[in-house]
């Protein structure tokens, strides 16, 4: 089976049996879900976006992502601190003071988010009809 764009082929291969056809998507749909078990969801990529845009204190983070609230943005940054890309810190301040940032690891998503932006025009142009 073969899933054809203009810039993109996914192929699953032509196997000999069912089993092995079965074997070969699945080395390409399972790491695409892993992915997007770890991105997918309305709020993970915009809080991934506002924090590189310096937005780092929970509040910040908060107003510059309409609509959020405080409850799924402490969720969703905890769940992007487990998946290693936003560290926390703690400053022993008077009040304490907590900032958010991108871990290094973060950077490896850039060119997904790129593609998923481009991606998004190019989309909302076609359906739209422009």
């Amino acid at each position: 089976m073969q899933m054809k764009t203009e810039e993109l082929t996914i192929d699953c291969g032509r196997p000999e049996t069912e089993n092995s056809a079965h074997t070969d998507c699945h080395k390409v749909i399972m790491p695409v879900r892993d992915a997007l078990d770890v991105i997918s969801g309305k709020w993970k990529l915009p809080i991934i976006i506002a924090v590189s845009r310096g937005h780092k204190r929970f509040r910040d983070i908060e107003r510059s992502i309409p609509k959020i609230t405080s409850k799924v943005l402490s969720k969703e940054l905890k769940d992007l601190e487990t998946h290693k890309l936003v560290k926390r810190t703690v400053y022993d301040t008077q009040p304490v003071s907590v900032e958010y940032t991108l871990t290094p690891y973060a950077a490896t998503l850039d060119s997904v988010i790129i593609a998923l932006q481009k991606w998004g025009i190019q989309h909302r142009k076609k359906i739209l009809g422009k």
